[in-house]
C-alpha cells in the first residue's frame, strides 16, 4: 500500500520532477549558479551558465544512449553534469564516469574536419546521494573530490576532469553548526521537505528563489498531479522493496530454497522492477532472472 496522501508545505528536491524545477529549468539559473559556486568556491567563480540537451544518443544505432539529470555549460565553456541518487544502485561509479566520458567525446569535432588539436573544455560531474554512501571508510566525511591523480606523488595528473560525490546521509550538520555556503545549501535540500517556512539562517536572495519554487502551492494544477502521482509511485516502490527484501531473506537466504526467490522475482517483475534492481535485492545473478 502507498503511504496516505499528505500534506506538502516543500517538495522533495530528489524525486526527478523537483530537481529539475530546482535546479534543471531556465526559471532556476540563479539558484544552479548560486550552489555551484559555493560547492568550487576558490576554485572558480561561474557568472552564466546555459543549459544544454541532457539526452545523448550513442555512437551507433545499436548502442544505447543516456539521459543526464542536468548538463549545464558556463561562460568559460567548461562542462556541469549535476546528477541525482537516491538509493544504492549498482555500478554507481562506473556509470557516472560513463557520463563524463560521453560528455567528453561530445567535445571532438564532428563531420570531415581534418584538423583538431585535442584541446578539451573542463568537465566536472557532481552526484547529490540521498540514502548510501560511496566510500567504504566509516567517516563523516560526506564531500569527496576526485581527480587522476599520480599515485606515487599525490600529484593530480589531469586538472580538466573532476568528480565531486555528497553524501547528504553523513551531513547532520544542524541550523547552528553552518559555517559555509555551501553547509547552507545542503542543509536546505537534506530538510527542504521538514521545513514549515525558510529558516531565517537562509536569507539570501538565491535561497528565496528556492523555497518560493519548492513552494507545493506555487505549483500549477498539473504539476502537483504529476508530483503527487511521482510521489505516490516512490512510496509503492519503496513498499515492495522493503518486501522483496523480507521475502528474499525468509524464503531464499535463511531457507536456501531457490523457490522463494523465483517467487519473489516473478512478483517484483510485475511491479516493473529492473533486472538489476532484482539480482540486488535477491542476490540472483542476472543470468538467472533473464531466464525466467
Amino acid at each position: 500500500m502507498a503511504k496516505k496522501h499528505q500534506e506538502y508545505q516543500f517538495i522533495d528536491p530528489f524525486s526527478d520532477f523537483a530537481f529539475k524545477r530546482l535546479f534543471g529549468s531556465e526559471n532556476s539559473k540563479p539558484i544552479l549558479k548560486s550552489f555551484l559556486n559555493e560547492l568550487f568556491s576558490g576554485k572558480r567563480i561561474i557568472q552564466e551558465i546555459e543549459y544544454d540537451q541532457n539526452e545523448y544518443p550513442g555512437e551507433i544505432r545499436e548502442e544505447g544512449g543516456i539521459i543526464l539529470d542536468v548538463v549545464c555549460t558556463d561562460d568559460k565553456g567548461s562542462k556541469f553534469l549535476i546528477e541525482i541518487q537516491r538509493a544504492r544502485a549498482e555500478n554507481f561509479k562506473d556509470r557516472t564516469i560513463l557520463y563524463a566520458s560521453r560528455m567528453i567525446s561530445e567535445q571532438c569535432p564532428k563531420g570531415d574536419r581534418k584538423v583538431w588539436n585535442y584541446k578539451l573544455k573542463e568537465v566536472y560531474l557532481i552526484a547529490l546521494l540521498e540514502n548510501f554512501t560511496i566510500s567504504h571508510h566509516q567517516n563523516l566525511d560526506y564531500l569527496h573530490n576526485i581527480n587522476l591523480i599520480n599515485r606515487k606523488t599525490g600529484e593530480i595528473f589531469y586538472e580538466k576532469l573532476s568528480y565531486t560525490y555528497i553524501e547528504l546521509s553523513k551531513f547532520v550538520k544542524t541550523a547552528d553548526e553552518l559555517t559555509t555556503g555551501l553547509d547552507k545549501w545542503l542543509y536546505a535540500l537534506k530538510n527542504l521537505t521538514t521545513f514549515q517556512e525558510r529558516p531565517k539562517i537562509l536569507d539570501s536572495a538565491e535561497f528565496e528563489h528556492l523555497f518560493n519554487l519548492a513552494q507545493y502551492t506555487n505549483l500549477s494544477k498539473e504539476e502537483r498531479n504529476m508530483y503527487r502521482h511521482r510521489q505516490e509511485g516512490l512510496w509503492t516502490r519503496q513498499n515492495l522493496m522493503s518486501y522483496a527484501r523480507k521475502e528474499g531473506k525468509t524464503e531464499g537466504k535463511l531457507e536456501g530454497k531457490l523457490e522463494g526467490k523465483l517467487e519473489v522475482v516473478k512478483k517484483l517483475k510485475t511491479k516493473n522492477f529492473t533486472v538489476q534492481q532484482i539480482s540486488e535485492l535477491t542476490d540472483l545473478s542476472i543470468e538467472e532472472i533473464e531466464k525466467l
